[in-house]
């Protein structure tokens, strides 16, 4: 039965950008889609796959705090993504690599209103630097 205390909650999570900590981020996705090739063979009536090249995307939002994003422009860079809730079975770190903007944002503002920034990117690799491991 699950033990509801060892749930990850986001609240623990945290962003660095070639190392540094990003306060303002609230969200984080990233996702590996692949390409699988359709194989029609003699001899089976199933279709059967074989596994091709890989895509990372994500997205990267928050407080607008700083000029950053637009300053580093699209050239490319790293994040690792942290997630801690001391309840949970453990730690898990991932790292993201060759990051690049899809877009970037230069103003989105209203008045009366927190200004959010939001980044899509991709992505050229991944390492689970730390998984976490129930026990």
């Amino acid at each position: 039965m699950l033990d509801p205390t060892r749930v990850s909650l986001g609240t623990y999570a945290k962003a660095y950008i070639n190392g540094v900590w990003q306060t303002n981020i609230n969200h984080l996705e990233a996702t590996v889609e692949i390409d699988k090739r359709e194989l029609n063979l003699v001899g089976y009536d199933w279709v059967q796959f074989k596994k091709g090249a890989r895509r990372g995307s994500g997205t990267i939002s928050g407080y607008k705090v700083t000029s950053d994003m637009i300053r580093r422009g699209f050239t490319k860079f790293e994040i690792i993504t942290t997630l801690d809730d001391p309840e949970a079975y453990g730690f898990e770190r991932v790292r993201l690599m060759r990051c690049m903007p899809d877009s970037i944002q230069l103003a989105n503002w209203t008045a009366g209103e927190e200004v959010m920034e939001e980044t899509p990117f991709t992505f050229e690799g991944f390492e689970l630097i730390d998984p976490i491991i129930a026990n």
